[in-house]
């Protein structure tokens, strides 16, 4: 990364290198304002392979402390904007991070008062801090800048960063229980999206529009990193009113899109939507948004794109932007250089035929090194591969689809959400038990629903239970639709287990 950063502030200066609504960062700008926040981060005891956390929305700040802690050798932890205080706490213990740097809040979400719940106090500033309940955690840098660093000399460090250095420990959605840290390298994570941009044809005459969060793989690496490897620009809105992002779009007319569309459908809800020039977005997959000329009739006869944080960003895709024939509906295209895939039967571990379905496995060099905390030998499989846990098919062309989850993950929004871990939350609000499942929804996919099961005589109050919920949740994996039966209506297999296909003909209506 330092090698990177370098090259491209010489070579695209004053060229844009973020723009999020009222902010512009320039290449130069990003290698100076970095640079001081570097300077501070090493007289705070940061150096090469010091855990550093980053929670700040989308915006300069987010990339400026994200290069500064990287271009020291540093390893950068992103935190999700959306935490709940539980959840904040899980992360900063697990994660090992010595120094936070953070917003004073965002939204409503006020990140001073969930640190003082944690800590018991506020944060202290200019000092050192001890704390039993985070027990790595030294300094909480709030807004921070490199005011008052110096000008001591980065070089040494620098030249110290080898590709074979970690460069972020990026967490998981929590998609399969608690959210796990995936150890990522700079040459990984860096040539990966070389070879992403090359295949998406993303170069420095582009202007990339991302809707994806950057404390998530999406954001992080195909959104950030792959913007800075191309020397392009990328544009973000944090904007809650869609006629402005409408305005950063017609300004600053990108060319490439990227993120989930669930995430843009207020846009082509807004009034002035019709009437707005978005004919520079031509390639991509945020759909709605796009050139009219360009969106498919049927997005399901184009390629798709699968992601994992494991694999540094996405894993299966396609250049060919073109209408499939009808027997590629559903492809996910094929993996990505430096990636390999087996289809292995999800018991035995045994690889499948062609177009039979089965677990995604997947190796190569681009892959996380491991888990935070977590052994090689917990991560892989005695051959080296990883087992994602999706179900998926090749046909007779290596094509690849997509078919589910193995356990009952819910992808809401581009989120996902384990149904296992909302039940927890509820069994804990209700003191009783709940069954949560997906159901299919025009813009998010699928939203979280959940069938709350009482005793005789037993009451439930929706608005308390949410209520509860977002202090144990992130809003996402709050259930949007709830229902209520006695515990003598839940439909029952003949095994004595509840049928879930069933429960959910509940919400039919």
């Amino acid at each position: 990364m330092p090698a990177l950063l370098g090259q491209q502030a010489q070579a695209r200066a004053d060229h844009p290198l973020l723009v999020c609504d009222d902010e512009r960062l320039g290449y130069a700008a990003a290698d100076r304002r970095s640079a001081q926040l570097a300077r501070r981060l090493v007289a705070l005891g940061a150096g090469k392979g010091s855990h550093v956390g980053v929670l700040y929305p989308n915006g300069a700040r987010f990339v400026v402390a994200t290069l500064a802690v990287a271009r020291i050798g540093a390893v950068v932890v992103p935190f999700p904007t959306m935490a709940t205080t539980a959840e904040l706490h899980a992360q900063l213990r697990d994660s090992d991070v010595e120094i936070l740097l953070t917003a004073v809040s965002y939204r409503s979400h006020d990140y001073v008062r969930q640190l003082s719940q944690i800590l018991g106090a506020e944060p202290p500033t200019g000092r050192r801090l001890f704390s039993a309940a985070v027990p790595q955690l030294r300094h909480v840098l709030i807004d921070a800048d490199g005011a008052g660093a110096g000008e001591s000399d980065l070089g040494p460090l620098e030249d110290d960063v080898d590709g074979a250095d970690v460069l972020a420990i990026v967490y998981t959605s929590g998609s399969t229980g608690a959210p796990k840290g995936a150890i990522h390298t700079h040459a990984a994570m860096l040539t990966h999206q070389r070879n992403l941009n090359a295949i998406r044809h993303l170069d420095a005459t582009d202007t990339l529009f991302c809707n994806s969060p950057f404390f998530w793989i999406g954001g992080f690496a195909f959104g950030l990193l792959a913007t800075m490897t191309a020397g392009a620009t990328l544009v973000c809105s944090n904007a809650t009113d869609a006629a402005r992002t409408l305005d950063l779009i017609e300004t600053e007319r990108p060319t490439v899109t990227n993120g989930f569309a669930a995430g843009i459908a207020h846009l082509t809800r807004d009034p002035t939507f019709v009437g707005r020039d978005l004919s520079t977005l031509r390639r991509g997959n945020l759909y709605p948004i796009m050139a009219p000329d360009t969106r498919p009739a049927d997005p399901e006869l184009r390629h798709n794109m699968l992601g994992l944080t494991e694999a540094g960003s996405v894993v299966l895709l396609s250049g060919d932007l073109s209408d499939q024939p009808e027997h590629r509906r559903g492809s996910f295209g094929k993996p990505a250089p430096g990636f390999g895939i087996r289809i292995v039967d999800p018991e035995s571990g045994a690889p499948v035929p062609i177009v039979t379905v089965g677990e995604l496995c997947l190796g190569g060099r681009y892959l996380m090194l491991r888990y935070h905390r977590r052994s090689r030998e917990e991560c892989f499989d005695a051959d080296g591969w990883f087992h994602t846990g999706d179900l998926a098919r090749t046909d007779g062309d290596g094509y690849v689809y997509f078919v589910g989850r193995r356990d009952s993950m819910i992808k809401t929004a581009g989120a996902h959400v384990a149904a296992a871990e909302v039940e927890a939350a509820l069994a804990r609000v209700t003191g009783g038990t709940a069954h949560v499942m997906g159901l299919p929804d025009a813009e998010r996919g699928r939203i979280v629903a959940a069938v709350v099961v009482l005793d005789d005589g037993a009451t439930f109050d929706e608005a308390a239970v949410r209520e509860r919920l977002r202090t144990e949740l992130s809003p996402y994996k709050v259930p949007r639709r709830f229902a209520v039966l006695r515990r003598c209506e839940v439909p029952l297999r003949s095994s004595g287990k509840v049928d879930l296909a069933a429960l959910a003909e509940v919400f039919d209506d």
